[in-house]
């Protein structure tokens, strides 16, 4: 029972104090979870977030989901779903009862502003951490920096492509790659 207060509260305060959806939250689960907590490894970290980021959904949700289940399994997951959940439920639901007075504010507009500054360093901060942790291999690099020239090519010319697009794209080079490597490896095998 405590690791599922545990979990509540962990992914609540998760939900609760980060701005800016789930590549914001990323950094923060990683160091509540990795850091912290030890829930899970830093490479369980990592393919998480890539598992987490292919399949639909918000991706903050499926680490959360993935980090409960391991814990605590199916009742695990729930609990930390509903944990980081329902602190941006509760929020947005005040905020649409009063959005038109809200955004009125100067204060809150400004604020917003500011919020949004925030969220680009923490997107920033969780990809600084993950290629520093990332193993140094070239093809995970080279993909990694073809994905990152193209995407800032697509945004300053902005060209009608789809980020998603470009990830089937890695996906697909990165399968060819693997695939011509087991190939020459069972080649070689066979020689022996």
């Amino acid at each position: 029972m405590n690791i599922l207060i545990d979990l509540f509260l962990t992914f609540f305060k998760i939900g609760l104090f980060t701005f800016g959806g789930g590549y914001a939250m990323i950094s923060m689960i990683e160091n509540y979870c990795v850091g912290q907590k030890k829930w899970i490894t830093h490479d369980e970290m990592m393919n998480a977030t890539v598992i987490a980021e292919s399949t639909p959904g918000p991706i903050a949700i499926n680490c959360a989901t993935f980090v409960g289940y391991k814990q605590a399994g199916f009742i695990g997951s729930l609990v930390a779903t509903f944990g980081i959940v329902l602190p941006s439920f509760v929020v947005i639901y005040i905020i649409s009862m009063f959005l038109d007075d809200f955004l009125r504010l100067t204060i809150i507009a400004n604020a917003f502003k500011g919020i949004k500054i925030a969220v680009g360093i923490l997107i920033l901060n969780a990809a600084v951490i993950m290629i520093r942790k990332m193993r140094k291999k070239f093809l995970p690099g080279a993909i990694m920096v073809c994905s990152f020239i193209a995407m800032m090519l697509i945004n300053i010319f902005s060209w009608n492509f789809s980020s998603i697009s470009l990830m089937l794209i890695a996906a697909a080079v990165n399968l060819v790659i693997f695939l011509l490597q087991s190939s020459s490896e069972k080649k070689g095998d066979v020689a022996k």
